[in-house]
C-alpha cells in the first residue's frame, strides 16, 4: 500500500490471489443443490440425509476455524493457507469416484476443514496487508466467495447433462482450486514474511464478552438463510415444476445478485462508521423474499433477487462489522475467527433442520417462513450495533 492508499501492481497480485481462492470456498457445496434431484435416486437419499452434505461442510467450519490460530503460529500464514486450499482440491476430485453416500460425506468434511482454515486466516492477511482499504478488500474477497458459489449453482445441472454423469459435475471444480494454488504459490514471498503475533487474544478468549455472542449469533443467522437456500431453493421449484436447469439458475440468480450486493453493500456502509442504516435495509429485503417464497412461488425471479441482494450485503457487513470492534490487526481476526466458528457452527444445523421439516411436513414453506421471521429478529439485533460504544463492549 502506498501512501496514497492506492494498490502497487504487487498488491493487486496479491489481491487476485486472494479472490482465485476465494472462488474456490463453496462450489464443494454449491454444488449439492442444483445435482440433488440427480443424486437421491442413485443414492436413496431421503431430504434428511442430503442435509448432510451441506450441515457437515458447514459444520466443520466452525469448529476448524478455533484450530486455525495455533496451525498460523506453529506454520505460518502462507502455509496454512496453501495446505488448507489443498485439501479443498483433494476434496473435490475425489468426488469423481464416490460409489455412496459415505464418500460423498468424508469429502464434505475435509473440504469443510480446508475452507475453516482459509476463511479463519484471510481477513486478518487482508487486515495487515490493506490496513484502511481492508473493509472494501474483505467485500471484495466474500463476494467472490459468493460468485464461486454462483458460477457452481448455474452450471454444474448443465454440466450434469452435457457430461451424462452428476459425479462429473460435482469434482470438475478442482480445476479452479489447481489455478488458485498456481497464483498463491506466486505470493510466497509476500505471505512467508508476515509476522505471527502470539497473542493471547486467541478465538476463544472473546467468549468472555456479551458482544462477541451478539456479533457470532447475528453472523450465524444469516449464514443459516445462505445455506438454506442454497440447499434447498433448486429442490423447491423443481417442486413447483421447474426443470433442474431452470432451479439450477434460479440459485445462480439468487447468488449473483449477492455479489453484487456483496460489492456495492460494504462500499455504501464505508460511507459512514455506522452501519446500521445499511443492515436494516438489507434485512428488509431479506424478509420479503423468504415471505414472496410462500405466497407467490411463481414469481421466483423476483423472490430470487430479493433475497441475493439482502443476504449477498449482510454476509459481508457482519464480518466487517465485528472487525470494526477491533482496531488491532490480530485482535480482529482473532474476533472474526471466534464470530465465524460460533456462527458456521450454529448454520451448519440450519439445512438438517429444514430438511427434516421437509419430510415432515412435505413442504419447504414452513422453513421459508421462520427464515423471515428470522430476519424480523436480525433487525432488532442489528439496532444495537452504534459504533459510538463498540470499545466499551470489550
Amino acid at each position: 500500500m502506498t501512501k496514497s492508499q492506492t494498490l502497487s501492481t504487487q498488491s493487486w497480485m496479491l489481491v487476485l490471489s486472494l479472490m482465485l481462492i476465494a472462488l474456490t470456498l463453496r462450489p464443494s457445496m454449491a454444488s449439492i443443490g442444483p445435482l440433488l434431484p440427480l443424486m437421491q435416486p442413485e443414492l436413496h437419499l431421503s431430504f434428511t440425509q442430503a442435509s448432510l452434505l451441506t450441515m457437515l461442510p458447514v459444520l466443520a467450519m466452525g469448529l476448524g476455524i478455533f484450530f486455525a490460530h495455533q496451525l498460523v503460529v506453529r506454520f505460518g500464514v502462507y502455509r496454512v493457507i496453501f495446505w488448507a486450499s489443498l485439501a479443498i482440491a483433494a476434496a473435490t476430485a475425489q468426488r469423481y469416484w464416490a460409489v455412496g453416500a459415505l464418500d460423498l460425506t468424508l469429502s464434505a468434511i475435509l473440504a469443510g476443514l480446508g475452507i475453516a482454515m482459509v476463511q479463519a486466516v484471510v481477513p486478518g492477511v487482508i487486515k495487515q496487508k490493506f490496513t484502511s482499504q481492508a473493509p472494501l478488500i474483505m467485500g471484495w474477497y466474500i463476494s467472490a466467495i459468493i460468485a464461486g458459489a454462483a458460477f457452481t449453482a448455474s452450471l454444474a445441472a448443465f454440466w450434469a447433462d452435457w457430461a451424462q454423469s452428476w459425479r462429473l459435475a460435482l469434482s470438475g471444480w478442482v480445476l479452479l482450486s489447481v489455478l488458485a494454488l498456481m497464483c498463491w504459490r506466486l505470493q510466497k514471498g509476500q505471505i512467508a514474511a508476515l509476522p505471527v503475533a502470539k497473542t493471547e487474544q486467541k478465538p476463544l478468549s472473546f467468549r468472555r464478552y456479551g458482544r462477541s455472542w451478539t456479533l457470532a449469533l447475528f453472523f450465524g443467522l444469516v449464514t443459516c438463510a445462505f445455506t438454506c437456500v442454497l440447499a434447498w431453493l433448486p429442490a423447491y421449484y423443481v417442486e413447483q415444476g421447474w426443470t433442474e436447469q431452470k432451479s439450477g439458475l434460479l440459485l445462480g440468480l439468487l447468488l449473483c445478485m449477492e455479489v453484487v450486493s456483496g460489492f456495492i453493500s460494504p462500499w455504501l456502509a464505508s460511507r459512514n462508521t455506522d452501519r446500521r442504516p445499511v443492515l436494516l435495509g438489507l434485512l428488509v429485503l431479506m424478509a420479503l423474499g423468504f415471505t414472496g417464497l410462500v405466497l407467490a412461488p411463481a414469481m421466483g425471479l423476483l423472490w430470487a433477487s430479493l433475497l441475493g441482494l439482502g443476504i449477498g450485503g449482510l454476509f459481508p457487513l457482519s464480518l466487517i462489522v465485528a472487525m470494526d470492534h477491533q482496531y488491532q490487526p490480530t485482535a480482529a481476526a482473532s474476533l472474526t475467527a471466534f464470530v465465524q466458528g460460533i456462527g458456521y457452527t450454529l448454520a451448519a444445523f440450519s439445512p438438517l433442520l429444514a430438511g427434516f421439516i421437509r419430510d415432515l411436513s412435505q413442504s419447504f414453506s414452513i422453513s421459508w417462513l421462520l427464515l423471515a421471521a428470522m430476519a424480523v429478529l436480525l433487525m432488532g439485533m442489528a439496532s444495537r450495533f452504534n459504533p459510538k460504544f463498540y470499545q466499551s463492549k470489550f
